[in-house]
């Protein structure tokens, strides 16, 4: 991805992004924050060289342990590399670590000139990682804001809203601390829809949004009215700012990778294995509950047309799989492409999508919003009539961490409420206490338990449905 979209002429000094061309002598200089910031510093500071003078980067503690374990040479800095590290973000929450980084990057961004470039590096999870509250906004009283929107389940735009609010660096802020270098963003997209104000905040890119719009997300969750006295400084201040809004007109935000590239080159490897696969969307999200529902009546229905193909789908829950997409929104939404495909297989079937739902919390168990689903999907499948047809579905994250656990997410099939019942697991009661994590930990010895370790990258999520007619 990078070398896709950074070349450089060794000759003239000439650095090409996109259709911009940069000088560079001597002037480049490197920051970078999230979760494959790593190997993406690694790939730039390879292809630049020499031209690249100093670099930090804020990336997960313990990425480096990670990629060296599996191997991942390329994905790991040169000993003699003018980059420096900052490993945070422990269980993907910001913490003191990340604030050093956050720190570091602030002061290489502000003492630079109008002769110099930066390159800035951009993935998922590089909110966490760049935690700069204004002061007097404390990081614990900032976090404690952002976990108490969570469990009420704000979305990640309206939790990016408050945070930008919040921050130093975040909603342009950073770009404004660079200012009048040029900036140059790479960013790996996390967010559906790929918007550059949301993916870690928009540090490169101007807020757009007010103190108005940060207060109405506030009370709708009930959380006005329990503000630090800190934050409600910062707010109340925040409009009369006298530098002005921030402006980002110096910057160049370019996007190299997100999901639909994921699923694309997932949808490949489906076929090299012999399935019929299609991409259903890369926009998966709302609440997980409707999320589950709505892959439990597509299983039914693809199933259907798989294992009847003269008969086709049952009508009625034909029209509630399409009512509950309509509920969804989801934009680029393929459902009526998916069935024709599926109506039209011969053999097994993998329908891919991607995105990021929701989970409103309702219990103190442990868990993420991958393995979450995957069992509410089995709750879904145990309960419906599938015929002569094998399901299996999966939900990971591409980061390889679901929430605060060791695992990438989980896999399931329809007899697995059933097979959990015979262990003595109820996964009504799990679900209640969004304990997830724990089901499947102890579910046939974790076995359905999905990890890969922290992988590098992080592009959301990707859910698999499965479909094999007996």
């Amino acid at each position: 991805m990078m070398h896709r979209a950074l070349s450089l002429d060794p000759g003239s000094g000439q650095l090409k992004v996109r259709d911009r061309s940069f000088q560079l002598r001597q002037n480049l200089y490197l920051v970078g924050f999230g979760k494959a910031v790593l190997g993406m510093a690694a790939a730039a500071e390879e292809l630049l060289g020499k031209h690249l003078v100093q670099g930090v980067i804020s990336v997960p503690k313990g990425i480096r342990a990670a990629m060296e374990y599996t191997g991942k040479q390329e994905m790991l800095l040169k000993s003699h590399s003018r980059v420096q590290v900052f490993e945070g973000a422990e269980d993907n929450l910001p913490d003191h670590d990340a604030l050093r980084a956050a720190l570091a990057i602030r002061q290489l961004a502000e003492g630079l000139t109008a002769d110099d470039l930066l390159l800035v590096l951009i993935s998922g999870g590089g909110s966490a990682l760049l935690p700069a509250p204004i002061p007097p906004i404390t990081l614990e009283e900032k976090q404690t804001l952002t976990k108490l929107l969570a469990a009420r389940g704000a979305t990640i735009q309206e939790l990016n809203t408050i945070r930008k609010a919040l921050s130093q660096l975040k909603g342009g802020g950073l770009a404004q601390a660079a200012y009048p270098a040029q900036v140059i963003s790479l960013i790996l997209s996390d967010v559906v829809g790929d918007p550059v104000d949301v993916i870690a905040s928009g540090p490169t890119v101007a807020s757009v949004h007010n103190v108005q719009d940060c207060l109405h997300i506030l009370n709708h969750y009930g959380l006005r009215a329990a503000l630090p006295r800190s934050v409600k400084t910062v707010l109340a201040q925040a409009d009369s700012d006298p530098r002005g809004p921030h402006t980002c007109g110096h910057v160049l935000n370019v996007i190299i990778g997100s999901n639909a590239l994921a699923l694309a080159e997932a949808q490949q490897q489906a076929e090299a294995l012999g399935y019929r696969a299609v991409v259903l969307s890369t926009t998966m999200q709302g609440n997980v509950k409707s999320v589950a529902q709505f892959y439990g009546l597509l299983a039914q229905v693809a199933g259907a047309h798989l294992s009847l193909p003269s008969t086709g789908a049952p009508v009625e829950e034909g029209e509630q799989l399409h009512e509950l997409a309509a509920e969804l929104q989801l934009p680029d939404l393929q459902l009526k492409e998916a069935l024709e495909v599926v109506a039209g297989a011969k053999g097994p079937i993998c329908v891919l999508a991607g995105g990021e739902p929701t989970v409103q919390l309702q219990g103190s168990g442990k868990g993420g919003r991958n393995q979450e689903l995957a069992l509410r999907v089995a709750a879904e499948l145990g309960q419906r009539p599938l015929g002569p047809v094998e399901v299996l579905f999966l939900s990971g994250g591409t980061d390889g961490r679901d929430g605060p656990t060791e695992a990438a997410g989980a896999w399931i099939m329809p007899e697995l409420a059933h097979q959990a019942t015979t262990e003595g697991l109820d996964v009504a009661t799990f679900l209640a206490h969004n304990d997830s994590h724990t089901f499947f930990h102890r579910f046939q010895g974790g076995a359905h338990l999905l990890y890969t370790g922290l992988t590098g990258t992080n592009v959301m999520d990707v859910h698999f449905l499965f479909l094999k007619p007996q």
